[in-house]
């Protein structure tokens, strides 16, 4: 398996910007890794939200972390500002992988990347099923051209 590395902002096809807080700062002055995956929900969630097909209190259907990795390349300090780029490699029936890209201030490559898998899955049962239409409509526009 080859070392991963860091990616252009043209890998990604949707940004959020997050400001960083005097609190995500460890004591070894960077932004704590932990905080990086909060980033990381940050922009999966807030995209949802924003395109209408995640009520955080009321869908039916909900993505759960099943599995989720983060390589660093670069600190991220308070008072940066951190630009999360987001796509989709992969599409399931029932499971999304998330790509992140953490970009600090106007850095042309990633501090950080990683990915979220999410498999979606009844609220109230917790079993997994199909993606709805809506939600897989706007999945695909997060998936980079080949």
């Amino acid at each position: 398996m080859s070392k991963p590395e860091p990616l252009p902002r043209a890998a990604y096809r949707h940004f959020q910007t997050i400001p960083t807080r005097w609190m995500d700062n460890d004591v070894y002055g960077h932004v704590n890794n932990v905080v990086y995956y909060s980033y990381f929900d940050t922009v999966v969630n807030q995209y949802l939200i924003e395109q209408g097909v995640l009520d955080i209190e009321r869908s039916p259907v909900v993505g759960l972390v099943v599995e989720t990795q983060c390589n660093y390349f670069a600190s991220i300090t308070f008072p940066d500002t951190v630009h999360a780029g987001l796509r989709v490699t992969r599409l399931g029936s029932s499971s999304v992988r998330y790509e992140i890209g953490l970009f600090r201030n106007d850095d042309p490559e990633t501090a950080a990347r990683g990915h979220f898998i999410h498999v979606y899955v009844d609220r109230e049962t917790r079993r997994p099923v199909e993606l709805p239409a809506p939600l897989r409509a706007t999945l695909e526009k997060l998936v980079p051209p080949t």
